[in-house]
């Protein structure tokens, strides 16, 4: 009988966004002499560098970072599938050189479904039929389209809010394609891998004025001219990665949409909500063990992180 494989080691760093996690996870890394793999959505993508708050080379501090700029924002896509895919095969490389590597968190499903293993469907897509359904929501309103979804699959359609417009038309288009369900299974035996799972947290109060700051920063840092650039340059308003919380706001800005002081309001609330959202996932996660970043100074944090890691692993 053939043994089994032992399970890869990983050690995830979670937490919503403003909490201070790449500055951690590269620290981290710095001592452990280990690499990191990012898990968030934007990162993927070239030129998506003020409004996705990508660490510059200097934030990296020397530390390799996996899955950011990979992808080209005017013609690939990014999705869940991708993200387990190549994050996996990151994992098994640095645990064969006799490394840790250091998950960085940021988008709620793509870690949780690397960690549990889901099992996603994997039907091709259909561009004229994902179409059609866009057609019928500008013409019907987005609950004609969810009201289409209810009647072949309630139980999706009743876990899909009428405004996540993106995920009933997925759910419709995996459907049409081979009567599945969009549904995520997760593996029956716990967790993938041998991890230990580190989160951030922070007061309210705080961290809601940390994002208040970080986007006036990405303002002043030049945000505008990004998304000017990343347009003129051939990256479709539709694109995917134009819909990132940031962009979607100062396109519309730029269409004269709105004024620059709604258009920065704007953004800090979807971060804000984006924040409360990125908790709401992680709250589904059991086996985070979690951290105030608020309670100690930096230098004392990573120690205590430091020694949770060397409890799981040594």
């Amino acid at each position: 009988m053939t043994a089994n494989k032992p399970q890869d080691k990983l050690i995830a760093i979670l937490g919503p966004t403003a909490t201070g996690k790449t500055r951690l996870a590269v620290r981290i890394a710095q001592v452990l002499k280990t690499s990191i793999v990012s898990g968030d959505s934007m990162l993927v993508y070239r030129g998506f560098d003020i409004g996705s708050a990508k660490p510059d080379e200097t934030e990296r501090g020397g530390v390799r970072h996996a899955l950011i700029d990979c992808l080209d924002p005017a013609d690939e896509s990014f999705n869940a599938v991708d993200f387990q895919r190549l994050a996996a095969e990151e994992i098994q490389a640095v645990n064969e050189s006799g490394a840790i590597p250091i998950l960085v968190g940021g988008t709620g499903l793509y870690v949780k479904a690397l960690l549990e293993g889901y099992r996603f469907n994997e039907n091709q897509e259909d561009g004229a039929y994902r179409a059609s359904l866009e057609k019928l929501a500008e013409k019907h309103g987005k609950a004609y389209v969810h009201k289409m979804l209810e009647d072949v699959d309630p139980e999706v359609a009743a876990r899909l809010h009428v405004n996540d417009f993106r995920r009933v038309v997925r759910a419709l288009e995996v459907w049409h394609l081979g009567q599945e369900r969009i549904s995520r299974k997760k593996r029956e035996n716990g967790l993938v891998y041998d991890a230990c799972v580190i989160g951030l947290h922070s007061d309210r109060k705080i961290l809601y004025e940390r994002i208040e700051k970080r986007v006036d920063a990405m303002i002043d840092a030049g945000l505008e001219d990004e998304v000017r650039r990343l347009l003129a340059g051939g990256v479709s308003r539709t694109a995917r990665a134009m819909q990132g919380i940031g962009y979607k706001e100062m396109a519309a800005y730029i269409d004269g949409k709105s004024s620059l002081a709604e258009t920065v309001e704007d953004i800090k609330k979807a971060t804000r909500h984006f924040a409360k959202r990125q908790f709401t996932w992680y709250r589904k996660m059991p086996y985070i063990h979690w951290f105030n970043v608020d309670a100690v100074p930096f230098e004392e944090l990573v120690e205590t992180v430091l020694e949770t890691i060397k409890n799981k692993f040594i």
